[in-house]
């Protein structure tokens, strides 16, 4: 029984695992989620949310790091989802995604999307900033700001990106 308020999310399809940055990963031959098993799917689990694969993946490659490689989604099958589920959708692995395959997305019907191994990534280089700055230093608070503006940059833009205000 579900407690009040609350929302199920589920996930259905390939999109592997873990927020990792990996040498290699998934291809873009990977099984999509199709509409039928989206439709099956929300009918026979009653979630309130659903996370297809649609060309996305947890984590990302190495090459997206530096921007060589991008994540490229099947925009029509988002569309052909959102129809077949009727309820809102979240994209799980949008890190290293290209910028206008997460706008057309939205479009199409995403309605969440999930960016942590990009948020991992900025805090983890904001870190390593805040120690190259203050070699010496040991005490936490005077390093983590680094780390949380970089965070916060990454959030920001991506806001803007999809279409947040302020």
């Amino acid at each position: 029984m579900r407690e009040r308020g609350s929302v199920v999310e589920g996930e259905i399809g390939d999109i592997g695992s873990g927020s990792e940055i990996r040498a290699d990963g998934p291809g873009p031959d990977r099984a999509l989620t199709t509409p039928e098993e989206a439709r099956q799917f929300v009918t026979e689990t009653k979630v309130d949310v659903l996370a297809p694969a649609v060309g996305n993946s947890h984590g990302m490659r190495k090459s997206m790091l530096t921007g060589k490689e991008r994540k490229h989604l099947a925009i029509e099958r988002i569309r052909e989802i959102k129809s077949a589920a009727c309820i809102p959708l979240t994209l799980h692995g949008g890190s290293g995604t290209a910028d206008d395959d997460l706008k057309r997305a939205i479009h199409a019907g995403i309605n969440i999307i999930h960016i942590n191994t990009e948020l991992r990534v900025a805090w983890k280089h904001g870190l390593e900033a805040g120690l190259a700055q203050r070699e010496d230093e040991v005490v936490p608070y005077k390093i983590l700001p680094s780390a949380v503006a970089a965070v916060h940059d990454v959030v920001s833009a991506r806001l803007r990106l999809f279409g947040g205000r302020n």
